[in-house]
């Protein structure tokens, strides 16, 4: 009878509420196996499993043919491994402390289970494991920020072990991850402990991550192993069990530990097992913390975010935390699978980076901490807008994060991941971060020293331009970044659009000569316009063009590495919209305002592309040539063909929660130019929507007769008084107020005449 409670308040806990309990339990209408596959084709790499808001720990499934996020849902399921990136491409990170259950014959090798009834609820996972005997080993999972709770429940019948692999990571190829060295140190029958160490994935970085766990009854056996290529060895100095009762390891037994070098012995792995008697209790529940500080602080990480052994009180907290995030935006109308789609993308917004708060052993700061920007030049556009508004103390621990980052690293970075500054994919655009949080007053942070950070992006060369800083020295002098460096055009366009951002955030502080001098520099990205051909164009040093070049070539190709080429992930048709600062200079370059819609008509025309970041602006350019229903046209196209609840139901990579915040404002209605302090006004598919700012204001944008043929705004009133622009300043929405737009099935005069919205900069 307990075991059939606890299965029970679990399942209410994955069950969906009645309509009129949603709004109180926003986590309802979740699904958190959309985009779970598709390795950036058609799905978003993200990961299923247990988490909070933010939290490190991600306790989820990994499979045989798991790609960056460690999973797939077709192939056997390997174990539940604690750390996990979401959305991301490139090269994998984590996967570190994988545990498996098995009934039967202990083993270490070929451990993969084929699963079912299979399902998960933000902050609660829970799959069915069988093995090849045919024996079913219930699955369950719940974490906390720095820890991960495992109820399992084994069949009778046989041995119940669960083993650990101190030595797991998501192995990728190519330049994949790759463990240095482990250790575990047996404590008791009831307590383990440990660490791994581990270089590669996406910066060559090396990591070091240590672990504490706890079983909620003692083991009838346990040990360490070690394996390599398939053969399994138990190690010495483990006590066994005699007649049911543990015998007890001598005093002075030292730690079991093996070092290693994976470049000479890759196969090698270490870990632990432990046994349990399902005739007394088929559950077993298991509590694991982690720490880059030490055993000691992982067992103090567990002391404080899982006190007692309640799984479902854990699971009921996780859940809460989402809540309360979720919440931060209410909307009524739509279908209900639009509604469930907008929640699940509100939720994979609140993924990464990850707060280690407490736990920076990289250096000595009170500052908080987060690791895991993977990447900024993702999440600037949207992810980072959207924690401005729904989530402010967030953004400013974050921004803080970054400032802080720079004091003690000499850069902020573009991207971050496990303790390591990089990879940088195109400019600095922590720049454009930080400039959207001071353009709009978020406040909470020392601009003084961020500017700091900012003017050595532009100024100084990079000493290691693949991890951190710009290539500067044809950009200097030549006005661009010239073909002899990688992905010279896609990073003299963002150098553009950074300097814009940095001479923002210098004229904020009154430093007006730096502001007119970036805003000159910002200027740059028309240095690679050719007008022949009407879009970017690389050149030599000398100022001629790269030869055999077509506007809508893709980048990269077999015959180009990746980061070698002169457009990152992109053509150059593409990369041409990416002028947020410039509209109207890129509008004169292709004709003025008809040749400016042709030209955009050809993007759409099969070249844009949603799965990745660098033309997702592209569609609110029409705006500024009086064009919101082309706009609206657009965009609802793209929510339709592109979003969807399925496990392929993302357009590529989500990023660290890119595309999924795309949706968040597109479903809304609204959208940012990040850096700049306003919100285009698109096309909503919701009756109303509510932010919950700071201060207990509200923002509500009602649609009314909203429906998928009234998509077109025909008329607009902000607080009652009418405006006749597609976007409104972000000082008007912060305000609160609500936001009226009147829809049509046909398209009007309203915004037509383009009106130039602020840009940040002082006059």
């Amino acid at each position: 009878m307990r075991l059939l409670a606890t299965l029970l308040v679990t399942t209410a806990l994955l069950a969906a509420p009645a309509l009129s309990q949603q709004t109180q339990d926003p986590a309802a209408r979740v699904d958190p196996f959309v985009g779970v596959d598709g390795g950036g084709v058609a799905g978003g790499n993200t990961v299923p499993g247990a988490g909070v808001p933010f939290g490190f720990v991600s306790l989820s499934p990994d499979t045989t043919n798991g790609d960056t996020n460690g999973y797939d849902s077709h192939s056997p399921i390997l174990g539940f491994s604690y750390t996990h990136v979401s959305g991301t491409g490139g090269s994998a990170k984590y996967g570190n402390f994988r545990v498996t259950p098995i009934s039967g014959d202990l083993r270490v090798a070929h451990l993969h289970f084929d699963r079912s009834a299979e399902s998960a609820a933000p902050g609660l996972y829970r799959v069915a494991l069988r093995n090849t005997a045919g024996r079913t080993t219930q699955v369950e999972l719940t974490a906390t920020r720095l820890a991960g709770f495992q109820r399992l429940t084994f069949p009778e019948g046989a041995p119940a072990h669960v083993v650990l692999d101190a030595s797991s990571v998501i192995a990728m190829r190519g330049n994949g991850q790759r463990t240095r060295r482990a250790q575990v140190r047996l404590i008791d029958d009831r307590h383990m402990a440990g660490w791994t160490e581990v270089e590669g994935g996406w910066n060559p970085v090396p990591y070091k991550l240590y672990f504490y766990a706890a079983f909620d009854r003692p083991a009838v056996a346990f040990g360490a192993w070690k394996a390599s290529q398939g053969k399994m060895e138990t190690l010495p100095g483990v006590g066994e069990a005699e007649g049911g009762t543990q015998t007890k390891a001598p005093a002075d037994r030292q730690a079991l530990m093996i070092e290693y070098d994976t470049r000479m012995e890759f196969a090698h792995r270490l870990g632990t097992y432990f046994t349990f008697d399902p005739k007394a209790g088929r559950q077993v529940r298991m509590k694991l913390a982690v720490s880059f500080l030490g055993i000691d602080k992982a067992r103090a990480n567990l002391a404080a975010e899982l006190p007692d052994w309640d799984f479902d009180a854990a699971a009921a907290r996780a859940r809460s935390q989402w809540n309360a995030a979720l919440g931060k935006i209410e909307v009524e109308g739509g279908t209900d699978e639009q509604r469930r789609i907008f929640t699940t993308a509100l939720y994979r917004t609140h993924t990464m980076p990850h707060d280690l708060t407490g736990e920076n052993i990289w250096w000595q700061s009170a500052e908080p901490h987060y690791e895991d920007f993977y990447t900024l030049w993702d999440t600037f556009r949207t992810v980072h807008p959207l924690l401005t508004l729904i989530q402010p103390e967030r953004q400013r621990g974050m921004i803080r994060s970054l400032i802080d980052t720079y004091a003690h690293t000499g850069w902020m970075p573009d991207a971050r991941i496990a303790g390591g500054n990089g990879m940088t994919q195109g400019g600095s655009n922590g720049d454009v971060v930080i400039a959207d949080a001071v353009v709009k007053e978020l406040g909470g942070f020392d601009v003084a020293q961020a500017y700091q950070a900012l003017a050595k992006n532009a100024e100084v060369e990079s000493d290691a331009p693949f991890l951190q800083g710009r290539v500067l020295e044809d950009y200097k002098a030549l006005g661009y970044v010239s073909v002899t460096q990688t992905r010279s055009a896609s990073r003299t366009l963002e150098y553009a659009y950074d300097d814009f951002a940095i001479g923002a955030v210098a004229s904020q502080l009154g430093m007006t000569a730096d502001a007119a001098r970036y805003r000159t520099r910002a200027r740059n990205w028309r240095n690679l316009w050719d007008d022949k051909l009407g879009c970017i164009h690389p050149r030599y040093p000398d100022g001629s063009w790269l030869e055999n070049y077509s506007c809508t070539y893709e980048y990269p190709d077999r015959s180009t590495p990746w980061w070698e080429a002169p457009f990152y992930e992109g053509n150059a048709l593409q990369y041409s919209t990416y002028v947020p600062h410039d509209v109207a200079g890129l509008m004169a370059k292709t004709g003025g305002s008809a040749g400016f819609l042709a030209w955009l008509d050809r993007l759409f025309d099969g070249f844009y592309s949603q799965g990745n970041e660098p033309d997702i602006l592209a569609p609110y350019l029409y705006i500024h040539a009086g064009r919101p229903d082309r706009t609206a046209e657009i965009i609802r196209d793209l929510m339709a063909k592109h979003y969807h609840l399925s496990r392929t139901g993302l357009p590529g990579n989500d990023d660290a929660g890119a595309m999924s915040s795309w949706y968040v404002w597109n479903a809304i209605g609204l959208y940012p130019n990040a850096g700049q302090p306003y919100y285009y006004i698109a096309s909503p598919i919701f009756a109303r929507s509510r932010i919950a700012l700071e201060g207990g204001r509200s923002f509500t944008v009602v649609a009314k007769d909203v429906s998928d043929a009234n998509r077109y705004v025909t008329a607009a009133r902000l607080n009652g008084k009418p405006i006749d622009r597609a976007w409104i300043a972000h000082a008007e929405l912060i305000a609160g107020g609500t936001l009226e737009l009147e829809m049509g099935a046909k398209p009007s005069a309203w915004a037509t005449h383009f009106t130039s919205p602020p840009d940040g900069y002082r006059r």
